[in-house]
């Protein structure tokens, strides 16, 4: 019998950990066209698989070890799996974590009598602070990802996966950081089922064990990237390279866009929040269903972890749309002038809907705009661009721009020296197709709009800014079109934010 296949049935898991449901995505799995189910890893205790490695090293300690107390680095889920085993057998543990660490998870550690240590910006500087305290203190190193009882307590995963669904099954895609889970769930499944291809997914900027596996040996990343900080590591283990290289059938990446955009669609399917590491699996199967167009195959997905900051979903929020392929970003340049931005909307955007919109007024020739439109594909984006480009628009796609993502999109505008006679209002539209293009029917004339800042929040009623130009003296005629309207407004004019910022 394989050695990793006899250490996984040995396992001392349950003494910790649960067996977690899977889960079908009924809706998911709908509009996918393909069986999707989901292995919620999220449901542990510890709201991660991590547990499961963790406990099973430490269980296996000697009488003498366990009097030396416990030291792991971690960014997070295997600080809490080892703190919650720790406990768990009254043995003393003290963990090192990035400082980059998420609150939620630095608490969770202390809530479970752990010890913590803050000590670099990523797993790999924390690990290497670890090795020292290990030399100096005399503790056992309980390592995340690159030991055979730790990869064991990861393979259980597999076992269950395969006790659940015990028939048709086309592929498992599997989240990376170390590889312990995926080395362990290769290692049972090849095994047993070697038919069944095990599909490792990782971010493009923290893809180690991708780029290891290209070049035929471990190679370390520079700096890692940390929105997925559970899978933050520059190098991956000796042994976890050595067990995907023989049994991963292949690695996808995916963008933060991608990431963020599959905790959504799990959130979807099982109403709960998944960490961004945890829905790296999620992201994985999305993708491969995009690129191979594939049909009525079984594919399973393991969520991870839900360790999730809570102060992050506004980002996560924010980047979905892109992340699924329903909203693309421009920068369009249209003529300084009454009547242009109407004729964008009405020649140009059409039936789409303007998810969001920037403009400030800084010159009398020419205006740059900074629009979202709602799209339902890819090649939809491009035709768009390309639509622009025909109509003798200047135009630059910013969908993949991460400046013009997390920066420029809420720095457009500022004070402008051109803006004369100017008022400030907020106007609440409807969330409908065509509410922008009624209120330009509306305020149509003289008044030239001199500021537009609007965003798309998922709600009924749409958070509109603009700015107007007009003579002095021409309120009556505005205020009675606005009213005519019937869209919630306020003047904001003498706002002192408006003064200080705009």
């Amino acid at each position: 019998m394989d050695e990793m296949l006899r250490r996984i049935l040995t396992s001392r898991v349950y003494e910790a950990a649960i067996e977690t449901p899977l889960e079908v995505a009924e809706g998911l799995s709908a509009s996918l066209d393909n069986r999707i189910l989901l292995k919620r890893e999220d449901q542990q205790p510890v709201f991660s698989f991590k547990i499961r490695g963790a406990y099973n090293r430490i269980a296996h300690l000697s009488r003498e070890e366990r009097a030396r107390g416990v030291l792991a680095a971690s960014a997070g889920n295997h600080a809490q799996g080892v703190a919650f085993s720790a406990r768990k057998l009254q043995i003393r543990a003290r963990i090192v974590m990035p400082e980059t660490t998420p609150q939620i998870k630095v608490d969770a550690v202390k809530h479970f009598g752990g010890e913590v240590v803050l000590h670099g910006a990523s797993y790999s500087e924390a690990a290497e602070h670890a090795e020292q305290l290990v030399r100096q203190q005399g503790m056992v190193f309980i390592h995340p990802f690159d030991d055979p009882l730790v990869i064991a307590g990861q393979g259980t995963v597999a076992d269950e996966i395969l006790r659940q669904n015990p028939g048709e099954l086309d592929a498992i895609f599997v989240p990376i950081g170390g590889g312990g889970l995926i080395a362990g769930i290769a290692s049972y499944i090849k095994n047993l089922r070697p038919e069944v291809r095990i599909i490792g997914v990782e971010p493009t900027d923290s893809d180690a064990m991708a780029r290891s596996l290209e070049c035929g040996e471990r190679v370390t990343l520079g700096t890692p990237g940390i929105f997925a900080d559970g899978v933050a590591v520059k190098k991956v283990g000796s042994l976890t390279f050595e067990l995907c290289r023989k049994y991963v059938d292949g690695i996808i990446r995916v963008s933060t866009d991608e990431l963020c955009g599959a905790i959504k669609a799990v959130y979807q399917a099982t109403r709960s929040i998944v960490e961004p590491a945890g829905a790296l699996a999620m992201a994985g199967i999305q993708k491969h269903i995009r690129t191979c167009q594939c049909r009525g195959q079984t594919f399973i997905g393991v969520n991870s972890g839900a360790n999730m900051n809570f102060e992050r979903l506004r980002y996560v929020a924010e980047r979905t749309l892109i992340g699924e392929q329903l909203e693309a970003l421009f920068a369009v340049s249209i003529p300084e002038k009454p009547g242009s931005l109407k004729q964008f909307c009405h020649d140009l955007v059409g039936e789409r809907n303007i998810t969001e919109f920037n403009y400030r007024l800084s010159d009398r020739n020419r205006a740059q705009i900074f629009v979202g439109i709602s799209i339902r594909s890819d090649e939809e984006r491009r035709s768009f661009g390309s639509q622009l480009r025909k109509a003798g628009y200047e135009n630059r796609d910013l969908t993949d721009d991460d400046l013009a993502k997390n920066h420029i999109r809420y720095m457009v505008g500022g004070r402008s020296t051109a803006v004369k006679n100017e008022r400030i209002f907020r106007f609440w539209f409807p969330e409908t197709p065509g509410a922008l293009a009624r209120f330009l029917d509306a305020t149509r004339g003289s008044r030239n709009i001199s500021l537009f800042h609007y965003r798309m929040q998922g709600g009924d009623y749409g958070r509109v800014l603009i700015g107007f130009e007009f003579p002095e003296g021409d309120d009556v005629d505005l205020q009675k079109r606005l009213d005519a309207l019937g869209y919630r407004y306020r003047e904001e004019t003498d706002n002192p934010v408006y003064s200080l910022f705009l």
